[in-house]
């Protein structure tokens, strides 16, 4: 069925509900897979290859898959709309899954890293919700829409690491492989959710934002027209810095953590884990709303002072697993903010003709960046340590933040 080419206001603005609720619960679902990965794919890639110093390919893998699939999916969604990317990102995370779960049974690594980057792939898709939130959003409610979103994922990010012990009960029974029985859930939830856009996202935002953006029936403060590209390059480099800095020192947690408490190693990395994806997206809609109220900039910002508090608390305590907790926790809120402002100054220096293009841009610079971040950052832990490896990245948030006169430009 062809999309509208003409929407009143309030057309506009049912649609752009009913996309944030379908959104909203496919990040849920996503957030599983995404939950359990996080928390696995170390601790497998370790297991698997016989060597910690590998453990970071894992995630590193995750953010290639991402970034490998960035723009393709954009490209996709450009000429196609949202909901052929997104399905197709949710069904390349559901073979990733399965390839991930075979590697673990034939112990092979390299089929491990090749299921953990088509888990990646499928996140690329997830990350491109936040940016469809904002297709049709209104100027003063895209940060609030955009953080919806981002924080629906964390009721499947959380509950996925959360899932880990319950996950080996069940995958014991069903004979799965060791440290993969999480993933039993992830498949279910990624099957929900590929039904759900099929469904769910009709009409297509982005296909209904392109035509009316063509016919100039929609107003102003739903279609982006303005093209600012220094403060486009600044959004996405302050997006990708703040990335690759919590994904490098997320990477190395399990391991790091794997090593003061070896006992009971599987619950204090659910925990930490769990914690920092709620920091990650459980206030979101908060950095939404300042982001709307206070300022785009100002909202990144606020994210890197945060980032820097964790990475200090890092590096002065990393002996201790409850001030690693913490300082994961803040992590992740540093990141949200960083991430939920930086989306939004991008969408709006972008007129909606060039957006999937450069976001898909944002997105293969964040994942690519912080893949080769994750890579590094295990041979950075053996060298210096979890404490070195913070201080190392606290570099990158010192320059996002002298950089941040160039968005006010």
């Amino acid at each position: 069925m062809p999309e509208p080419l003409e929407l009143t206001e309030a057309e506009v603005a049912r649609v752009q509900r009913r996309t944030v609720r379908v959104l909203a619960a496919g990040q849920v679902l996503g957030g599983v897979a995404f939950g359990a990965t996080v928390s696995l794919g170390a601790l497998l890639a370790a297991d698997l290859s016989g060597q910690e110093s590998l453990s970071g390919l894992a995630t590193a893998s995750v953010t290639l898959g991402a970034a490998l699939c960035a723009i393709p999916l954009a490209r996709l969604a450009a000429a196609h709309g949202r909901r052929r990317a997104l399905t197709l990102g949710n069904l390349l995370a559901f073979v990733g899954i399965a390839v991930v779960i075979t590697a673990a049974a034939t112990r092979l690594f390299p089929l491990l890293l090749l299921g953990v980057i088509l888990i990646g792939a499928g996140n690329a898709g997830n990350l491109q919700s936040r940016f469809a939130a904002t297709d049709l959003s209104h100027s003063t409610r895209r940060g609030r829409d955009l953080g919806t979103v981002v924080w629906a994922t964390t009721v499947g990010g959380v509950l996925g690491p959360l899932m880990l012990t319950p996950g080996e009960v069940v995958g014991t029974w069903l004979g799965m492989p060791p440290l993969t029985g999480s993933y039993a859930f992830s498949i279910v939830a990624q099957s929900i959710a590929l039904v759900l856009y099929l469904v769910g996202l009709r009409p297509d935002p982005l296909k209904v934002a392109q035509q009316l953006a063509r016919s100039g029936a929609a107003s102003a403060h739903h279609i982006v027209d303005v093209d600012r590209p220094v403060v486009a390059r600044y959004a996405v480099f302050a997006v990708a810095g703040s990335h690759v800095v919590m994904a490098s020192v997320m990477a190395m947690t399990p391991v790091h953590l794997s090593h003061l408490d070896p006992s009971n190693v599987t619950t204090i990395v659910g925990v930490t884990i769990a914690l920092h994806v709620f920091g990650m997206y459980g206030l979101s809609p908060v950095w939404g709303i300042l982001a709307d109220r206070w300022g785009r900039l100002r909202t990144i910002l606020t994210g890197q002072a945060i980032l820097a508090a964790s990475l200090v608390l890092a590096a002065v305590a990393p002996e201790s697993p409850g001030a690693v907790l913490v300082a994961l926790l803040l992590l992740g809120l540093g990141w949200s903010a960083a991430t939920v402002g930086g989306a939004a100054l991008l969408t709006e220096a972008t007129p909606t003709a060039l957006r999937p293009q450069r976001q898909g841009r944002s997105d293969t610079a964040m994942t690519l960046c912080a893949a080769i971040g994750a890579v590094l950052a295990g041979g950075i832990l053996q060298l210096i340590g979890y404490g070195g490896l913070a201080l190392v990245a606290l570099v990158v948030v010192i320059a996002i933040t002298v950089l941040a006169p160039s968005a006010r430009r």
